[in-house]
C-alpha cells in the first residue's frame, strides 16, 4: 500500500509540474518569443496551436490527479466527506482547476478561435476592428481563467509538498 501511495504521490507530482510548469513555460517564454517572431496573424494561429497540445496535456494531467486522488481515499478507506483538511483542501482546489480547464477548453477557448478567425479573415477596417473587440473580449476572460488556474495550480502543489511533510497521524 505504501508503494501505491509514493507512485501516486509520484503522478500527483508529474501531473502538476506539466499543468502549471507548462503554462509558465508558455507565458514567460513560447508567447514572447512567437510575436517577437512571426506578428499578430500567424502568432495568433502558432498559439492556438499551443494552446491546444497544452489542454491535451492539462486532460491528461485531470486523469492522473484524479486517479490519484481517488486511489488514495480508496486506500485508506475514507468517505470523501469524512476527510482530512488538506485532502479536502486539495479536492476544492482541484475542482476548481477542473471546472476552470473545462470552461476553457470546452467552451470559452473554442468561441475564441472562432472570433480570432472571424478577426483574421474580415477586410474592412471598421468591421476588422469590431471583429478584434470582439476577440479580445473573449480572449482576455480566457486568459484571465487561464492565470486563476495557474494560481491555483500552485496553491495545490503547496498543499500537497506541506501534507508530505507533515508526520503521519494513523490511528493504531
Amino acid at each position: 500500500m505504501k508503494r501505491g501511495l509514493l507512485i501516486c504521490r509520484i503522478f500527483e507530482l508529474l501531473a502538476l509540474s506539466v499543468w502549471v510548469g507548462g503554462l509558465i513555460v508558455i507565458i514567460a517564454a513560447v508567447i514572447p518569443a512567437v510575436f517577437n517572431s512571426f506578428g499578430m496573424e500567424p502568432g495568433g494561429r502558432f498559439l492556438t496551436n499551443v494552446f491546444d497540445g497544452y489542454n491535451q496535456l492539462v486532460v491528461g494531467a485531470i486523469v492522473m490527479l484524479l486517479g490519484a486522488i481517488g486511489f488514495r481515499i480508496h486506500a485508506k478507506g475514507e468517505l470523501i466527506a469524512s476527510t482530512p483538511g488538506p485532502l479536502r483542501t486539495e479536492l476544492i482546489l482541484l475542482g476548481l482547476m477542473v471546472i476552470i480547464a473545462i470552461l476553457i477548453i470546452g467552451l470559452l477557448g473554442p468561441k475564441s478561435v472562432t472570433l480570432q478567425e472571424l478577426a483574421f479573415a474580415t477586410k474592412g477596417e471598421a468591421e476588422r476592428k469590431e471583429a478584434y473587440s470582439a476577440f479580445f473580449r473573449i480572449h482576455s476572460i480566457v486568459r484571465g481563467l487561464y492565470l486563476v488556474n495557474l494560481g491555483l495550480g500552485i496553491a495545490l502543489l503547496v498543499v500537497k509538498v506541506k501534507a508530505w511533510g507533515e508526520p503521519r497521524r494513523d490511528p493504531a
